[in-house]
């Protein structure tokens, strides 16, 4: 496969520049949805890695993201994938449990290899190696790029199980995330396991059940 988005590495090959070698990509999915975990991906890339069309995940269709999925997978140095339940979502925030989804991915990484340097996605991360968070790094940064869609596709499989249990909700198609069909679902069957029950629309039935 080839690549046109040459643009994508430059943040990669400024660093290998400065002599950094492993150098990781992380991003989350799942923040939006009403149920099930985030997901987040930590993923390093051979220098020599082509994959035309590689970009941010949401902007790809579910079909290149399931041809990318594997192959980002065998071609990576190395990856790691974090995944935080809805109950600690509930507990920490959404924000605070997409940091430690990444983190747990990043930690996953570095047992198998020695990472020298993390792009995330927008998100600070406190780390003992150097970091930098990039505004929609998962469009500017192939590292980046190949983490959020290991990060979706995982994440989008997750729901894909649930669908197979309770087809009703309709997961397969939305994904979780609060459409009409979903609130309807919502509506007619009420809540199964896995909801987050801090986010607007499932607090709000809670509380009109007490």
């Amino acid at each position: 496969m080839k690549c046109e988005n040459i643009d994508l590495w430059s943040y990669e090959k400024d660093l290998y520049k400065q002599g950094f070698t492993y150098i990781g990509g992380t991003d989350e999915a799942g923040r939006g949805p009403l149920i099930g975990p985030v997901v987040a991906a930590c993923c390093v890339l051979p220098k020599d890695f082509i994959l035309e069309g590689l970009t941010d995940s949401k902007k790809l269709s579910e079909k290149k993201r399931e041809q990318f999925f594997p192959y980002i997978k065998e071609h990576a140095i190395a990856y790691g994938i974090g995944i935080v339940s809805p109950e600690r979502i509930d507990e920490i925030n959404i924000y605070a449990a997409s940091k430690e989804a990444m983190m747990i991915a990043i930690k996953e990484v570095r047992e198998k290899i020695n990472l020298e340097y993390v792009l995330s996605d927008a998100m600070p991360l406190e780390l003992d190696i150097p970091s930098l968070p990039i505004i929609k790094g998962d469009a500017k940064s192939i590292s980046i790029a190949a983490a959020s869609v290991l990060a979706k596709v995982t994440r989008d499989h997750i729901l894909e199980e649930l669908d197979s249990k309770y087809p009703e909700y309709g997961f397969k198609k939305h994904k979780g995330y609060p459409t009409k069909a979903h609130l309807e679902a919502i509506g007619k069957y009420g809540l199964i396991d896995g909801y987050r029950k801090t986010y607007g629309p499932i607090k709000k039935i809670l509380e009109e059940k007490k």
